[in-house]
């Protein structure tokens, strides 16, 4: 009762900190400046925080070397700029039957971004895809 007429005399607002605690630790504050705070420290963590992105690039087994370079330049630029990247490759049709031409063709990616990323997931199959997911190194 001596804290809530001593935060009436100032006029604050007497606040309970830990309520569990025996006795309940309070604190005579403003209440809306509190709040305002609290505020500005979660936008300022919000700021500060890396969101990745999972990003994708999209190859087939038949895919020619120059085309390859071109999507190899593209995860290159993913990785650095610290996202996943989602390499599928999808089998058409009779191309189910050289899955084995595919898987080289993934773990060549892999072997090429190695100084930047490096495989979380290995190529496995899923229905008619492959799919292998690279984690960029940390800095």
């Amino acid at each position: 009762m001596d804290a809530i007429a001593k935060a009436e005399k100032v006029g604050l607002d007497l606040i309970m900190m830990s309520p569990n605690a025996k006795p309940p630790v309070c604190k005579i504050m403003d209440y809306g400046k509190y709040k305002y705070d609290q505020a500005k420290k979660a936008n300022e963590a919000k700021k500060k925080q890396h969101v990745i992105q999972v990003k994708e690039v999209k190859v087939r087994a038949s895919t020619d070397q120059h085309d390859l370079e071109v999507k190899l330049r593209n995860v290159r630029k993913f990785l650095e700029e610290g996202n996943k990247v989602k390499v599928s490759l999808r089998f058409r049709g009779r191309e189910m039957a050289y899955t084995g031409q595919g898987s080289e063709q993934l773990k060549h990616i892999a072997d090429a971004v190695k100084e930047l990323g490096k495989p979380e997931k290995m190529p496995n199959m899923e229905g008619r895809q492959m799919i292998m997911i690279i984690n960029p190194l940390k800095k």
